[in-house]
């Protein structure tokens, strides 16, 4: 009888030690930690861990039970082959979701994985329109995508910049050929003439072949697509070369850090890119806070991404609230179904392909060595 009772009292001890411990919710982040672009993906990878840390502290409850969210994090370095690697590795932990990938060319094929394995993800930034056009249910966006951001550079390219000449140049990436052939369709549709299409990588340090090239043709606006690592040695090797052309490129090359990479090569209003996303009126205010934040707990300035990264992780977690379950079956629906979310990005809708509804776009330039915004476009 003694020994019943010993036993009572331990297992008493224990389910109350067991009640005592909130269960693990892993949710994934994943972008290039490593390699020409790893300040992006640092950028990201902060503005997950700060959503996971609020949420934490906060508190969440999912089925009426206490949770500690986890985050785990991976690099893929924008290589779509370990892209696809660190996708299996997270389908094989049975993660409850993945934000990421940062880049179109990792996001697109890691995407099959996710899709197969039934584990929702979230792109912040990915922007080929064939991403969200698989058929995947598992796949979404929060930014708008390469034909409206294209689309609107290459009308700005004609109608306000009075382009009449454009060069074209692209990384051969699905983000970076993505998005130049969209600015190609409309600067051709606004009456602009693309009088040269040259290539180059998204590794290449070196552009005066190219570049020569162009010159010759003596274009008003050079258009890019690709990322700042890239175009910021661009711009330096074409005023290398007198080329005294408009330079332009998506939201790729929309960061902070291009300010650095070019330095003096470039001038006042020469620079022209789009954010995909932007906030304006009250929305700024959250928008502000949220910088604020940024700054103060990692002492850098956001680059482009993390607050849709942010925003992306709540969303998540909110469909697994609303839905009881962070099992990705139970909360797909949900977070399918979500809408008029309140992002700092601005309010979040998704459509039936997972695209974000009536995605923002903010326009761009250099001025006195910071970037300046010049309108919001939705």
């Amino acid at each position: 009888m003694k020994m019943n009772t010993i036993a009572v009292a331990v297992l008493a001890l224990s389910s109350g030690f067991a009640m005592a411990q909130n269960a693990i919710v892993t949710i994934a982040h994943v972008g290039p930690t490593s390699g020409a672009i790893a300040h992006l993906g640092k950028d990201n990878e902060n503005g997950a861990i700060m959503a996971i840390e609020e949420l934490n502290a906060a508190g969440v409850t999912i089925g009426g039970k206490k949770v500690t969210l986890k985050l785990m994090t991976e690099d893929d370095a924008a290589d779509p082959k370990q892209g696809t690697a660190v996708a299996q590795k997270l389908a094989d932990a049975k993660v409850s979701g993945v934000v990421g990938h940062l880049n179109s060319g990792t996001s697109i094929p890691a995407s099959k994985i996710y899709s197969d394995a039934g584990i929702p993800q979230i792109s912040p930034s990915a922007t080929n329109p064939k991403y969200t056009r698989q058929g995947f249910k598992t796949t979404f966006r929060v930014v708008a995508d390469d034909t409206q951001l294209g689309g609107t550079l290459g009308k700005y390219a004609v109608a306000t910049l009075k382009g009449k000449s454009i060069a074209v140049i692209d990384d051969r990436t699905a983000y970076g050929q993505g998005v130049a052939e969209e600015f190609s369709k409309a600067v051709k549709a606004a009456g602009g003439s693309i009088v040269a299409t040259e290539y180059t990588t998204d590794k290449a340090t070196d552009f005066n072949a190219i570049l020569t090239t162009i010159k010759g043709k003596k274009p008003d606006v050079v258009f890019f697509g690709g990322m700042d690592a890239v175009a910021g040695p661009m711009l330096r090797q074409m005023k290398s070369l007198g080329i005294n052309a408009k330079f332009m490129g998506g939201d790729g090359i929309c960061s902070t850090e291009l300010v650095k990479l070019a330095g003096d090569a470039v001038s006042d209003n020469q620079v022209f890119c789009a954010e995909a996303g932007g906030v304006e009126g009250k929305a700024k205010v959250g928008m502000d806070a949220f910088k604020a934040k940024f700054k103060a707990k990692f002492n850098a300035d956001v680059q482009v991404y993390a607050p849709y990264v942010y925003d992306s992780v709540k969303i998540m977690v909110a469909a697994m609230v609303k839905a009881g379950s962070s099992d990705p079956a139970k909360y797909l629906p949900v977070l399918a179904a979500t809408k008029d979310f309140a992002g700092v990005t601005g309010p979040i809708s998704f459509d039936e392909k997972g695209d974000i509804k009536g995605g923002a776009l903010t326009l761009k330039t250099i001025k006195g060595g910071k970037l300046e915004e010049l309108a919001v476009i939705r």
